[in-house]
């Protein structure tokens, strides 16, 4: 008998059940960033969910044939940490550049009891074909200041950021040392922290206690604890609280999951949650919340959130490396 690891994949799902200061003159050089001819996978689930309970197949005589985004056989999953900390159960795995799959050839941090998919890396690109995508395309609509990273998980979102935007600045704030002690090691964030000494901090703490002289730019939002988005962001009063840390101008951007998220408590839905969370949102930036799908509307689908006054479309999308601009018109706005 052959073993798969399940591995359901839908884009804005690899994060969703496991979590700049930018030049004055806004002048954004754009390097040439490493990408596929196809456009990104729109259906990865934000959750990727790499389910830890293993699928045995019959190698003799399968009840169907197996695919890719059925699962990757269990010998292209190398595992390189399991281990208990005070707030997660971490995981990291890396899949074989000789499976035939989407995420070959990365490295994927799992959190939380359902094996949600928190960070990823891949050794030759910085493009994830994930929600960390979407995030990058942010910086270019932000005031002066820096980018405050709420759920910095190993790096991912920063990553690219750094990479994209020459003269971006970022605090990244994550609750629990192990995740980051887990970057360093497995990520590249010792490196990538070498290397932008002077534009990436990360602080180890609570992440709404984020705040900064003069207020923060923007926020990316992606906190996720047991399995689903923290309690905190349904209640209106913290984005409330995180509006007042803004500069004027300052907008947020938030993984707010969906139907593919799978908290630990069964009793709880992830697409409940998400629109509990739009809800808390809008009442405190009316008419200015929009939402971005990345599922394919069935079970698997997650969602982006975007927070602040939507700015000209085609100016955004002129700033953008061609890789990331069709993520500018995929915005609806939420009511």
């Amino acid at each position: 008998m052959s073993t798969t690891l399940t591995l359901s994949t839908t884009l804005n799902c690899i994060h969703t059940p496991l979590q700049t200061q930018l030049s004055p003159s806004h002048s954004f050089q754009i390097p040439q960033l490493s990408h596929s001819s196809t456009p990104p996978y729109l259906n990865l689930r934000h959750s990727l969910k790499p389910r830890l309970t293993l699928k045995a197949q019959q190698t003799q005589k399968p009840d169907r044939e197996i695919k890719p985004q059925d699962g990757i056989p269990i010998e292209y999953v190398k595992t390189l940490a399991s281990f208990k900390s005070r707030y997660n159960y971490i995981r990291v795995i890396e899949v074989s550049r000789r499976s035939d799959h989407p995420f070959a050839g990365s490295r994927l941090l799992l959190l939380d009891g359902p094996g949600n998919i928190h960070s990823i890396s891949y050794l030759f690109k910085s493009l994830t074909s994930t929600y960390f995508d979407v995030f990058a395309i942010l910086p270019p609509i932000l005031p002066p200041g820096p980018l405050g990273i709420l759920g910095f998980g190993a790096g991912s979102a920063a990553r690219l950021i750094l990479e994209v935007y020459p003269s971006g600045v970022i605090h990244g704030f994550e609750i629990d040392p192990d995740v980051i002690s887990v970057g360093r090691e497995y990520f590249g964030l010792a490196k990538m922290e070498k290397k932008f000494d002077d534009r990436l901090f990360v602080y180890v703490g609570d992440a709404l206690n984020a705040r900064v002289e003069n207020g923060y730019s923007g926020f990316l939002v992606d906190l996720f604890g047991k399995g689903c988005l923290i309690p905190e962001l349904q209640d209106p009063g913290t984005w409330e609280m995180l509006k007042k840390r803004l500069r004027k101008g300052g907008k947020i951007m938030v993984n707010v999951g969906g139907r593919c998220v799978e908290p630990e408590d069964s009793r709880r839905d992830g697409r409940v949650i998400m629109e509990e969370t739009l809800k808390a949102m809008y009442e405190v930036f009316p008419g200015e919340v929009y939402v971005m799908s990345l599922g394919n509307g069935k079970n698997d689908d997650s969602s982006i959130a975007f927070v602040g006054e939507m700015p000209n479309l085609e100016l955004w999308r002129k700033a953008l490396p061609k890789s990331l601009k069709l993520y500018v018109d995929m915005w609806k706005p939420y009511c």
